[in-house]
């Protein structure tokens, strides 16, 4: 097995190193730590306004610059937690607790050279993991059959929507719009238009990039742009000299990097949790283990090395699900699935034997991206700091203007930009009233494939719903989906501590359990 798969991730490295895929590689990650380092912008709505550029790249260079997007932004986010207590992105909202009092001290050098450190050692795991564990999944995967595929699929969209950040109620009822917008359009058994109100242009569905760039593009951008802060940047002259910690700092922050890794693995492989709940248990737990908890959160290297090792760690864990079953742990593994599948490829068991260049360029690519972002972070802090000064008045007018071009030229159909504008207005009514849209892209994404197979498993059973816990695979899924809600519910009865921990709320949490510690 070892030997395998260390000749397809050579092989993999071939096909990552080609001319044009290590181009776009380097392009996601540039363009991932610029954005990473921008408040209001994040790995969604970047990657929604690139998804139209995908339609005119191959495949697997289309595939590398949307995840060097999402891991690179990863990076970013941590410069200005602890440069200048500002949480650009919700993984690196605890870093603020512990980094920016080190940088206060002198030592906002020695914390940003352990996160780099940190980084790099969490996504490695993550990658490492995803060569030996993902090609195990999809032999388990291979014995699924529609009935155990569908019970897969429901378990990811209930721990997807009662999992992420906000109420679980309202997490389900936004899945469960995804799921109405994803059957808009010709019944492909019958021939039937439904939910198109008579409208030809639906009757192909609603397309997902109208809908990626209406909810993270449009909504997002528009409950931001009157969001103002002033940033203080009198900390963040760091020199590459200031960049190297100390032998007592790299001692106490290894073994806590390590925890970290642990942790967001193990967070990955749920789906739903992604890197902002991985990050705020790694921290917890980094606290419970001290033998100094009270010192957390005034400066504390532990306190950045585990969160930061836990959130890339998360992050490169998160592609496992995705690619070898073909369900997305989160909004943004959504999106790259659904980039898959416009150009034609179903994410699952059988990627791997169908499209190796894709599966095993990719996880080359991750080291290749991830040793770029060292490399990049290192020298030009002091220009991603920078970036920090351009004014919201013309970033996000133009941001805007790339969606309303990225619309039309998928289809050159004016319709779809007015369906992206509606969308997106609806979706900042839904951000006002604190439903969180990520849920919907989720439901989106599969709801048709769920359809698909739930009606393969009713023909197959002649109707006979039993089907679904007499196979025992299916029904242990479903098991699994018993005892998620039950443990939501008990939470929820818990006191509002412990709901709010639960929740994945970054706010709630810091609020809850770091704040008498937490700094300027």
């Amino acid at each position: 097995m070892l030997a395998t798969a260390l000749t397809d991730l050579w092989y993999g490295f071939g096909v990552a190193f080609e001319p044009q895929n290590i181009m776009w590689c380097f392009v996601g990650v540039l363009v991932g730590n610029m954005v990473g380092v921008l408040p209001g912008m994040g790995p969604l709505a970047t990657i929604s306004i690139l998804l139209p550029l995908t339609f005119g790249i191959k495949p697997v260079g289309a595939i590398l610059m949307l995840s060097g997007v999402f891991y690179g932004a990863q990076y970013g986010g941590a410069i200005c937690s602890i440069l200048l207590n500002l949480p650009c992105h919700p993984p690196h909202a605890v870093t603020c607790l512990d980094g920016f009092p080190l940088t206060k001290q002198g030592r906002g050098g020695a914390a940003l050279g352990v996160t780099v450190i940190s980084s790099f050692v969490g996504a490695s795991w993550g990658i490492t993991e995803m060569i030996f564990l993902a090609p195990v999944l999809v032999r388990v995967a291979l014995e699924f059959g529609p009935t155990e595929i569908c019970s897969l699929m429901l378990l990811g969209l209930l721990a997807g929507s009662t999992l992420a950040r906000g109420s679980p109620l309202k997490g389900i009822a936004m899945t469960l719009v995804g799921l109405l917008l994803g059957i808009v359009g010709t019944d492909i058994e019958t021939g039937t238009p439904r939910f198109t109100l008579g409208i030809p242009s639906l009757f192909d569905g609603i397309e997902l990039v109208g809908l990626a760039l209406g909810l993270f593009g449009i909504a997002e951008f528009m409950k931001s742009v009157n969001q103002f802060s002033d940033i203080n940047t009198r900390y963040s002259n760091v020199g590459f000299r200031d960049l190297r910690p100390s032998r007592d700092e790299l001692r106490r922050s290894l073994p806590a990097m390590f925890r970290g890794t642990l942790v967001g693995s193990l967070c990955s492989l749920i789906p739903g949790t992604g890197p902002t709940i991985a990050s705020f248990i790694a921290y917890a737990t980094e606290k419970k283990v001290s033998r100094t908890p009270e010192k957390f959160g005034t400066g504390m290297i532990e306190g950045v090395a585990s969160p930061e090792a836990s959130t890339h760690s998360s992050v490169q864990g998160d592609f496992i699900p995705t690619m070898s079953l073909g369900i997305p742990g989160d909004a943004v593994m959504a999106l790259i699935l659904g980039a898959l599948l416009i150009q034609g490829i179903v994410p699952g068991p059988q990627l791997i034997k169908e499209h190796p260049d894709i599966f095993w360029g990719l996880i080359a690519s991750f080291w290749i991206g991830n040793i770029m972002l060292v490399v990049l972070n290192v020298p030009m802090i002091g220009l991603w700091v920078k970036l920090l000064m351009i004014p919201y008045k013309y970033l996000y007018p133009s941001a805007l203007f790339f969606v309303a071009i990225g619309v039309y030229s998928t289809n050159n159909d004016m319709f779809q930009v007015g369906e992206t504008v509606v969308i997106g207005l609806v979706g900042y009514l839904l951000l006002l009233l604190d439903f969180h849209p990520a849920s919907i892209l989720l439901g989106f994404v599969l709801g048709p494939r769920f359809e698909e197979n739930f009606r393969r498993a009713m023909l197959i059973s002649r109707g006979d719903a039993s089907v679904f816990v007499t196979h025992w695979i299916s029904a242990f899924f479903l098991f699994l989906c018993v005892v998620l809600i039950g443990a939501q519910i008990y939470v929820r009865l818990r006191k509002p501590k412990v709901a709010a921990i639960a929740d994945g709320s970054p706010a709630g949490f810091a609020r809850q359990e770091f704040a008498p510690g937490s700094g300027e």
